[in-house]
């Protein structure tokens, strides 16, 4: 196990009930692990009947092949283009870079991605904000680019959205027995999202507002896995 992201409290209320988010310290995933042995072998032990495993995004991606180096990609005019209008965060740099940028147009398409750029342009005259990734989908919200907080080999590299994510939940719920629910999530300092869970809506919007602050932080921690446990 591992301390939770900094100043960040293990336990959360939401909903009137307690929820303990224990975050799964492991190795650095690299690229060829397999994503079965990988949980096997840090999270089956972990987990307790009514336990709720979740995943992070980029751990899926990585196993799935879905990391790119820097040096590899090679962005379109366009690219440079449209990077230069993204808002950097200290979150993270999302498409505002030509190589993540040129990764979404890739993975999004380029009429989705110009249109959701030009809504973004109008919308944001009006004081109107996220118009940009609303349109151009949760492939492009998932894009990973590389931060100096970032553990390394992933500070050189551009993680994609994983493939499949409700489908991988379901697949690692009959791996682990004693685990009822999992998902799939982006989660970072700015929010939350489930890519892919074997949950309803209600359940996916409650785990958000869970993890909404992030207990497992997005650089250094190395905690790729955790799970909510009522208490």
């Amino acid at each position: 196990m591992s301390e939770a992201n900094a100043g960040k409290a293990l336990t959360v209320q939401v909903e009137g009930s307690s929820f303990a988010r224990i975050p799964i310290r492991t190795r650095v995933v690299m690229p060829g692990d397999d994503l079965d042995e990988f949980i096997r072998e840090y999270a089956a032990d972990a987990v307790r009947e009514g336990d709720l495993l979740f995943v992070t995004e980029k751990v899926v991606a990585i196993t799935q092949g879905r990391s790119y180096l820097v040096d590899d990609i090679k962005p379109r005019r366009l690219a440079l283009f449209l990077s230069k209008y993204v808002t950097r965060t200290p979150h993270g740099i999302g498409l505002g870079m030509p190589e993540t940028m040129e990764m979404a147009l890739r993975e999004c398409g380029t009429i989705r991605i110009l249109f959701a750029a030009a809504v973004s342009a109008v919308t944001k005259l009006f004081g109107r904000k996220g118009d940009f990734y609303r349109i151009a989908g949760d492939k492009a919200r998932a894009i990973d680019g590389p931060t100096s907080g970032t553990i390394p080999p992933y500070n050189k590299a551009v993680v994609l959205g994983p493939e499949r994510p409700r489908e991988v939940a379901q697949h690692i719920k009959t791996l682990v027995g004693g685990v009822p629910e999992v998902a799939v999530v982006d989660i970072n300092d700015l929010g939350g999202n489930i890519l892919g869970s074997t949950l309803d809506k209600a359940g996916e919007k409650r785990l958000v507002a869970i993890l909404k602050d992030n207990p497992l932080g997005q650089g250094h921690q190395s905690t790729p896995l955790g799970i909510v446990r009522a208490v």
